[in-house]
């Protein structure tokens, strides 16, 4: 991925706790890995790094996935959405996405 520079990020809508939902997707198959959070502090170090960082809603701290179970994100693409209030992040999964050992966290079927 191309390093961005942070200073010239589009103007993003963060909701009223500061927070942005990141779609992340495999890069190759589309298919849809996860659903996070990020604040303006995460996204930038995402792109500074290269791999995925979210702000966690429940611990109320960043963290980097992958940090623990070496289940690591590398980043191919940053997409925004029309209203400039979601964001879709296309990456190299290396291991599992889901915390549970699955995949994606998508696996249960309601209908």
């Amino acid at each position: 991925m191309n390093k961005i520079k942070t200073e010239r990020l589009p103007k993003l809508k963060y909701n009223s706790a500061g927070l942005i939902p990141a779609i992340i997707q495999d890069w190759r198959t589309k298919e849809v890995l996860m659903l996070a959070y990020m604040n303006k502090e995460s996204l930038k170090i995402t792109l500074k790094e290269g791999r995925t960082c979210f702000y966690s809603r429940s611990r109320k701290a960043l963290w980097r996935k992958g940090e623990t179970s070496g289940n690591i994100q590398k980043v191919k693409k940053i997409y925004y959405d029309c209203d400039r209030d979601t964001l879709l992040i296309e990456v190299e999964q290396i291991g599992v996405a889901c915390h549970t050992g699955e995949r994606s966290c998508f696996f249960r079927r309601l209908k």
